[in-house]
């Protein structure tokens, strides 16, 4: 090839074209835009990387802000322990009255107690393995309708509360499910790196540094009492620019993949913002956001929320968009005098099939979340109309066609942006000066690698 870097489809037959095609496909990238092309990319990007880095450095919290423990739900001192002992005992010995429970054995309520009260319960001694009480133990009874069966030798994690009575202080809180939730990851990792290869890798790293940004930046600049939705705007936009470009490379194709997700964010955040304070949505729907608010008051509810919706849209929005854009390029790459219209019109046909399963996965995988609370409402036997008003589910239909419109509309907004730089493309001038260079270098290319076409001539 030439050091000028033009594509393989510039000045080459149909034999040696094809080979090219093949070649530059499962070796890399489409071949580089013209340097035209690349100023006016790199004068839309460079503004705006630069805006983010700027965000990120007013915004950066100091770490987040401390707060005296509760004691409610998460916010407990918590110690790894083991259950040493497990006995059976009857539950009559060790009920707190030393009575049978008396009560209305038609309700869940009362049935329950008269079985505990005449089962058999089980006493587990806990030795706790972490804190400044390592090796002190205490009882905990198990009541035989409890889901939860400890068994000896299981790990668990106990809650503390150092104002309660000594006997009282520690309980069980959870299961210790450390090391098969490390082996699941570390079984998703092997199989991204073997299907994956390098790609595969960097993937890794663009998912670990998303974590960073969002332990490290996102989640402490909203307790410190950052605008949630400027910070998961910055957040979301670092996340965006490191992982396409990690995992796709530097180019033009991977910019237009960036701005095609970059508008779908902006209309995904204005749609976000009218709904959910047109429909009156606070954002403190459950025990964990009211512990939330009940701890930081400052913290805006319904920005959060907002943040929410920005935030779990960018990873599908990163998928069509790259696919779209990618799509595009290889068909132009295929064809190359075809138009930017013959190109989006070809493009939006690909994307129709992928809007159909991705707004279908996006809305399962928000159903399958709130599946015990449909279940809830189920049993209680309401009609859609009050099912879909109450706060919680309406927070999820939001939430769900919000990230639907922006996903729906990623794709005839990359597509058009993709067939525009492509099909304006310009070759340089070495292309198209000496075309026959070209295919001499191409050729020679080809048969130094293996992969030209030998034939045998006629006699």
């Amino acid at each position: 090839m030439t050091p000028t870097g033009h594509g393989p489809d510039h000045g080459l037959g149909d034999d040696a074209g094809g080979h090219g095609h093949a070649h530059s496909h499962s070796h890399g990238p489409a071949a580089p835009v013209s340097k035209h092309l690349r100023k006016v990319i790199a004068a839309i990007l460079v503004p705006f990387t630069v805006a983010v880095l700027v965000g990120l450095v007013v915004l950066w919290p100091g770490g987040a802000p401390s707060h005296k423990r509760t004691g409610v739900g998460f916010d407990q001192q918590r110690q790894d322990a083991t259950v040493a002992r497990v006995v059976e005992v009857s539950c009559a010995s060790v009920n707190a009255s030393g009575e049978t429970p008396t009560g209305d054995t038609s309700t869940a309520e009362g049935s329950s107690a008269v079985q505990e009260a005449g089962g058999t319960c089980k006493k587990a001694t806990i030795r706790v393995d972490t804190g400044k009480d390592k090796g002190r133990t205490f009882t905990e009874i198990v009541q035989p309708d409890q889901s939860r069966q400890l068994h000896e030798g299981e790990k668990v994690v106990v809650a503390y509360e150092p104002s309660a009575p000594r006997d009282l202080q520690y309980s069980v809180a959870d299961v210790d499910r450390k090391f098969p939730m490390a082996l699941l990851a570390g079984i998703f990792a092997l199989a991204v790196v073997v299907v994956g290869r390098l790609r595969g890798v960097m993937a890794l790293v663009a998912l670990a540094v998303s974590f960073l940004v969002l332990t490290l930046f996102v989640l402490p600049a909203i307790l410190q009492g950052s605008n949630p939705l400027l910070v998961a705007v910055v957040g979301a936009s670092a996340i965006m620019l490191i992982a396409l470009y990690m995992c796709h490379g530097l180019s033009a194709r991977t910019s237009v993949a960036v701005l095609g997700t970059l508008v779908s964010l902006l209309l995904i955040g204005i749609l976000g913002s009218e709904f959910i304070g047109w429909a009156a949505l606070t954002g403190n729907t459950d025990d964990n956001t009211g512990l939330i608010h009940g701890l930081y008051p400052s913290i805006d509810m319904s920005g959060l929320l907002l943040a929410g919706v920005i935030i779990g849209s960018l990873g599908v929005l990163d998928d069509v968009t790259v696919t779209q854009t990618s799509a595009v390029w290889e068909l132009h790459e295929a064809n190359p005098s075809m138009g930017w219209r013959g190109l989006y019109r070809a493009g939006i046909r690909i994307g129709r099939d992928h809007i159909a399963s991705v707004v279908n996965t996006l809305v399962l995988a928000y159903a399958g979340a709130a599946l015990p609370l449909l279940l809830l409402f189920s049993i209680a036997q309401s009609s859609v109309g009050t099912v879909a008003n109450s706060e919680l589910v309406a927070e999820e239909i939001v939430r769900t066609l919000v990230g639907s419109i922006g996903l729906v509309a990623s794709v005839p907004v990359t597509t058009a942006l993709a067939a525009l730089v492509v099909s304006a493309d310009r070759p340089s001038p070495q292309a198209a000066t000496a075309p026959a260079g070209a295919v001499a270098d191409d050729a020679a290319a080809a048969g130094r690698s293996g992969r030209g076409r030998r034939r045998k001539p006629h006699r």
